[in-house]
């Protein structure tokens, strides 16, 4: 029998609460014609311009491989463009990509807005502060 009490089980709500935004985070890009991984993508290079495929890997939570995939799908959407000027590619949106992430920015926003929608500022920073810890303390080894 399962030790696990489904009623009280933080990380099992946890997912759920994941699963939830996920779909509703599906929803919202579809009008967009963006995937969450590839929305996450453009995102980080809006902030931090000249990423390789690993960094941007690591910052989607996908593979190397995937993000491959995802970036030869944004260049040919001509989202993003690649400078292979080095040993790695580096990659940068491109003034279509700029323009298309602010409606999908918007959008994002709003999902999330309405995910908060029960708590007040003070809760939003706990819950923020308490996310925080919990992914520190599984990331220490």
């Amino acid at each position: 029998m399962s030790q696990v009490d489904l009623d009280t089980a933080v990380g099992y709500v946890l997912r759920r609460a994941t699963v939830a935004l996920r779909a509703a985070m599906d929803a919202a890009l579809r009008e967009h014609d963006l995937t969450v991984s590839q929305y996450s993508c453009l995102e980080q290079l809006a902030h931090r311009p000249g990423l390789t495929n690993t960094e941007l890997a690591r910052g989607t939570f996908v593979s190397r491989q995937a993000m491959h995939q995802l970036l030869a799908t944004l260049k040919s959407t001509d989202l993003v463009q690649g400078d292979e000027g080095g040993r790695h590619e580096r990659f940068t949106l491109t003034d279509d990509g700029a323009r298309h992430l602010t409606g999908a920015s918007k959008a994002v926003a709003a999902v999330q807005e309405r995910m908060l929608t029960p708590f007040d500022a003070e809760q939003r920073r706990r819950l923020y502060a308490d996310l925080v810890a919990c992914a520190e303390a599984l990331s220490q080894q």
